[in-house]
């Protein structure tokens, strides 16, 4: 049997690498620039690798009855691990998902194509472009997982942004994004004081170590207009394998004060991560 061999392709924002997993059959990391970008197992699309897409496995696990199809709109898609996730566990899912790099969707769809029929369309699009012309209400979860490099984009960040996500959701949606900061966390609390303008219910999903601000790292945003689940979310993340803590309600308020939203003028990327490359997405 042949064995999987790296890809290596220059794509519309950089070099992109496959690299097949020796402990896992059919399973690739994707990296861009060697910033790791995407875990993908495409015999086991349910197995979610990095410790942030396991956190967002948990609220979309939480959000809705077990098996229940959703709209699910994916700003970013990498090699299109959560859509995946969705498709399997969710079967039935609308799934869109908008990618400004139209090189990488070539290379996921010609070495890790989407199985037929699992509910997903892709868009080489910027994703704030293609939002801002959404349909109104057409989505019950959007998740925004986009990173220029290693960083947020700026024009991904502000309340113009947050208010354009809102109104692509129902009115029982749920906004998740990736975020990822270190102490003093100004790019993090500026996030979730802009978002709290538009959704009335917030929470906050990191590894202990990065809420003490001992280490740059991944955060998982969840907004809502609805009340969350935190206490689901809160078991599911404490008993993962690589355990999280979920801030919510006064302690979460407590973490913003004093920060301000973010307008289209002012905002900013999100920090660069430490020797400039992190694993993402």
């Amino acid at each position: 049997m042949d064995e999987p061999i790296p890809v290596t392709r220059a794509v519309d924002h950089g070099t992109a690498k496959l690299m097949p997993d020796v402990d896992r059959k059919r399973a690739w990391l994707l990296t861009v620039d060697g910033a790791p970008q995407s875990y993908v197992d495409l015999d086991e699309p349910e197995h979610l690798e990095f410790e942030y897409t396991r956190r967002l496995g948990h609220v979309l696990d939480t959000v809705a009855e077990p098996g229940r199809a959703l709209d699910v709109l994916h700003l970013g898609g990498g090699a299109l691990t959560l859509p995946r996730y969705v498709a399997a566990t969710r079967p039935g899912s609308r799934q869109d998902v908008v990618e400004a790099d139209r090189g990488l969707l070539a290379l996921i769809g010609e070495h890790l194509p989407l199985a037929p029929g699992t509910g997903v369309t892709l868009h080489g699009a910027d994703a704030r472009h293609w939002l801002e012309a959404a349909a109104p209400d057409s989505a019950n979860i959007l998740i925004a997982d986009v990173f220029g490099g290693s960083r947020i984009p700026a024009h991904l960040t502000s309340t113009a942004y947050a208010q354009a996500a809102e109104r692509a959701l129902r009115p029982d949606g749920v906004y998740l994004a990736n975020l990822a900061d270190a102490a003093p966390f100004a790019f993090l609390r500026s996030q979730l004081a802009t978002f709290s303008t538009v959704f009335e219910e917030l929470a906050l999903i990191a590894e202990p170590g990065v809420l003490r601000g001992r280490r740059f790292g991944n955060a998982v945003l969840v907004a809502s207009h609805r009340p969350l689940d935190t206490a689901a979310l809160a078991r599911r993340t404490a008993a993962d394998a690589f355990p999280a803590r979920v801030e919510h309600g006064a302690a979460l308020r407590r973490f913003v004060a004093g920060a301000a939203p973010v307008g289209d003028e002012e905002a900013v990327p999100s920090p660069e991560p430490p020797g400039g490359s992190f694993g993402i997405g």
